[in-house]
C-alpha cells in the first residue's frame, strides 16, 4: 500500500463526502466525546500510522492527526468504500504508545 497515495484518496473522499460511520464508530464518538467534525479534521492533518490489510472492513488504516483545538486522536477507516470504523484519544493510554503516539509500543 502506498501510504502517501492513499492519506490523499482517504482526504480526497472526505471533501467529496464519499464515506458513511459505522455504528460502531458512531457509539464510539459518544462514548468519548469526539465529533464527527474532529474526525475529519483528523484526517486532513492526519498520516497513516499502520495499515490492516486484512481487516473485516476490507484494506484498513490507522489514521494519527490533530483537531484544530490540538487534541491528538487516532481514527481506523476502511479504503475501498471507504468507512470510518471507530476514533479514539490515545493519551488516555499512554502505556500503549510510544511518546509521539505514532507507534505502539513493544510487548516485552
Amino acid at each position: 500500500m502506498n501510504i502517501e497515495l492513499n492519506i490523499e484518496l482517504i482526504k480526497n473522499q472526505v471533501k467529496a463526502g464519499v464515506y458513511k460511520f459505522t455504528i460502531h464508530a458512531i457509539e464510539r464518538f459518544i462514548e468519548r466525546n469526539i465529533s464527527p467534525e474532529e474526525v475529519k479534521e483528523v484526517i486532513f492533518s492526519g498520516e497513516i500510522i499502520e495499515e490492516y490489510p486484512e481487516h473485516k472492513y476490507g484494506s484498513c488504516c490507522l489514521i494519527y492527526g490533530l483537531t484544530k483545538e490540538g487534541r491528538i486522536l487516532h481514527v481506523q477507516c476502511s479504503i475501498d468504500p471507504m468507512w470510518i470504523i471507530t476514533a479514539y484519544d490515545p493519551t488516555l493510554h499512554p502505556e500503549d504508545w510510544e511518546e509521539d503516539f505514532k507507534r505502539r509500543k513493544r510487548k516485552e
